[in-house]
Order: C-alpha cells, then structure tokens, then sequence
C-alpha cells in the first residue's frame, strides 16, 4: 500500500528498519510523540519527511547529536546555516541538497513555494526564534 510521504513520514531505525509513521500534523506533539515512540533508539534513529514551503521559517533549528540531510525536490529554498556566529545562505534548486552537520543552527527563506526532503538525526532537537 502506497503513503504520501507529506502526510506520513517515515522513522528509519535499528537493524535496517523502516516505520510508517501518524498523520503528520505539524504541532509540537506530533514531534513528542515521535520521541516516545523511538526515542529508545538513540543518536541511530532518522525522520524522513517531506514538506512544502509557501513561505520563509519563523524559527531556527538545530539537531546538535547528528546531521540533517535537506534536498530540495522543487522550487527554491535558500537555507541558512549559522556558523561561528555568521550566518551563511545556500540556495538549493531541485536535485540539490546540503548538509546540517551537528550543532549547526538553521533556517529557511522560500522566495513562493518550495518543497524539500529532510532526513533527520532528531534527538535533541531544539528551535529559537528567528
């Protein structure tokens, strides 16, 4: 049976699994939820979602235990890496993609829509606002 990877991320975890994950909602809990569903597998564990942008992120994030891989599938998406306290633009076309390596703090800017593929280390995540 087919998903939409927009409506049901995929959690990849130990021993080479993959798990259908909830209806995506986009709230905080659905995150927290996430997290006591896998948290028990540690650094090890990845989301994979997709998601389509219509607008530039209101926040920073961080994933300071392992890397984010972001690609974009369509539009343009100029992410936004804070490194040593500077903060430096990557614009992605489709097909393209960048690296969040640990600790690095980013954001987002979508100039009309774009969508993107993110496969995340999750534990301990944590946003600030832009």
């Amino acid at each position: 049976m087919p998903h939409d990877l927009e409506k049901h991320p995929i959690h990849l975890g130990l021993g080479a699994s993959a798990v259908v994950q909830p209806e995506f909602t986009g709230e905080m809990s659905w995150y927290m939820g996430y997290g006591e569903r896998h948290g028990a597998e540690g650094v090890e564990g990845r989301l994979v979602a997709l998601h389509t942008f219509s607008e530039s992120w209101d926040s920073w994030e961080v994933h300071p235990k392992g890397s984010e891989v972001v690609v974009c599938i369509s539009g343009r998406i100029t992410l936004i890496q804070e490194i040593d306290g500077e903060a430096r633009p990557v614009t992605l076309e489709p097909g393209q993609y960048v690296i969040n390596a640990p600790g690095v703090w980013h954001t987002a800017d979508v100039e009309s829509e774009a969508t993107a593929l993110f496969i995340t280390a999750g534990e301990g995540t944590d946003h600030r606002p832009r």
